[in-house]
């Protein structure tokens, strides 16, 4: 067979191949719908959705702020706390897991060092937060410092990697040129290596709140704070127009907080 004719076999393959994977992916999901056991709609399912359509177009603003401590508003300013608070203590402590996990060097001795670095965050990152939320609500108690401390261990495992990531991509010029200059490993490490990795040690740490907030509105559901339990209530009793509230002060304090998140990347950056 010639050169020529193996060539125009590969071009043809890579033509067409997007065919083949279109073949599997539809396939897949025909199986994964056969496997469906649909029950058919509930005879009150069409006044249920009326009522729950007129709720979420007829907030309750009387619950935006009642000086109670249980308004809309102080609810929301504890979920930022939880996010917060949460993300700014894992961001400190995910530091030495992220040297931990870095590969810098390729002398056998660090890769099984970083190797093993890695294997611990990906097993920190396993448990989802929710999952944290219940097991710490079991050792401290419902409330707001089950939130923290769920956000906080869970982030640990997604800032970890996004540090050592940038660790390992760094520029390592201006250490380099200081060791060159006669420097020290303090001197390396607080004039070269910080500022280098710093403004993107920020920037993670900005996009990593950024899903924090959003996080720490579902914990409450499980009792771990913020503004999820009352809105598990409310769906509970079927107070729809206190459900239209809160999913309406969510999603403002959600688009507020992606917006600045946003902003202050794009300086850093």
């Amino acid at each position: 067979m010639s050169i020529s004719t193996m060539n125009n076999k590969k071009e043809t393959w890579q033509r067409y191949s997007w065919l083949g994977w279109g073949v599997v992916i539809i396939a897949i999901y025909i199986w994964a719908l056969t496997g469906l056991q649909f029950s058919g709609v509930q005879e009150s399912a069409r006044e249920v959705s009326f009522s729950i359509l007129h709720g979420l177009t007829h907030p309750d603003f009387s619950y935006v702020y009642n000086g109670s401590g249980e308004d809309l508003v102080s609810l929301i300013i504890q979920t930022l706390a939880i996010a917060f608070l949460g993300t700014f203590v894992s961001a400190l402590l995910s530091v030495p897991f992220a040297f931990w996990a870095a590969r810098t060097d390729k002398n056998s001795r660090w890769h099984v060092r970083s190797t093993t670095g890695k294997l611990v965050l990906v097993f920190i990152r396993t448990f989802p937060e929710i999952v944290l939320a219940i097991m710490f609500i079991k050792a401290v108690g419902p409330g707001s410092f089950a939130g923290v401390l769920a956000v906080s261990i869970h982030s640990i495992g997604m800032l970890g990697k996004l540090f050592s990531e940038a660790i390992e991509n760094m520029d390592r010029g201006a250490d380099e040129a200081l060791e060159a200059a006669g420097g020290n490993r303090a001197d390396i490490w607080l004039l070269a290596t910080f500022p280098t990795i710093l403004p993107e040690f920020i920037n993670y740490t900005l996009y990593r709140f950024e899903i924090a907030v959003r996080s720490a509105s579902i914990l409450g559901m499980v009792g771990a704070g913020g503004i999820g339990t009352p809105l598990l209530f409310a769906i509970q009793t079927r107070t729809w127009n206190r459900v239209g509230i809160i999913l309406l002060g969510i999603i403002i304090m959600v688009t507020v907080i992606d917006w600045v998140s946003g902003t202050l990347r794009k300086r850093l950056v």
